[in-house]
């Protein structure tokens, strides 16, 4: 019997995460620019160009996500995030302008996943990056969808390395139904059996019509 000793959880959608997927897990280590708007005492350490104790109010650092959702705060004036360059006006207007020129994995690997999660962080720019995120996704998918049909048993290394994490798992779903298909059409697929749930319903119908 094949077994696996990590059953692969998907990540979450949006702004949401999901807390067991190792995709989430790793996009919250992803490091944000940050400005400092208060000092904070005996924590010098996690700047290393610092040779102070404290972090005085505004400097600027980088902190990884998870960091960065816990400290800001809407109410008091913790810290303020800022966008990273490929989320920014220059790289918005190119985004428009032609999404599937871009190498999204070059840019970050999750540029869908961390644009997403950069809307909890006020900003007025915030409805743009939303718009480009989803003129972006929407413009790339068929490509990604139709090189994922026509590359049957090909080496597809080099059309995914341009891809972002959310683009690859899509490419390996398309890539799978395909395989599916294939096999199907050459009456290599597995035969249908009925659920498990519709064996044990008929198994009480029986039990219950027998005297």
């Amino acid at each position: 019997m094949d077994t696996q000793s990590y059953l692969p959880v998907e990540p979450g959608v949006g702004m949401e995460e999901n807390y067991f997927s190792l995709d989430d897990i790793l996009l919250s280590q992803e490091r944000l620019p940050v400005r400092t708007e208060t000092a904070f005492p005996r924590l010098g350490f996690l700047e290393r160009s610092s040779d102070t104790q404290d972090i005085p109010e505004g400097t600027k650092m980088e902190l990884p996500l998870w960091l960065s959702k816990g400290l800001y705060e809407k109410k008091r004036r913790v810290l303020a995030v800022e966008l990273p360059k490929v989320y920014k006006e220059g790289w918005r207007t190119v985004f428009n302008a032609d999404p599937n020129v871009v190498d999204l994995h070059k840019m970050g690997p999750y540029y869908y996943g961390l644009g997403s999660q950069m809307l909890h962080f006020e900003s007025p720019e915030n409805p743009d990056i939303a718009q480009t995120l989803l003129q972006t996704f929407i413009g790339r998918f068929r490509r990604t969808m139709d090189s994922s049909q026509n590359a049957y048993n090909e080496d597809t290394s080099a059309l995914v390395e341009r891809l972002d994490c959310l683009e690859k798992a899509l490419f390996k779903s398309g890539q799978s139904g395909l395989n599916g298909f294939q096999s199907w059409e050459k009456g290599q697929a597995s035969q249908l059996t009925a659920s498990s749930l519709v064996l044990n319903y008929r198994k009480r119908k029986i039990a219950d019509v027998q005297p």
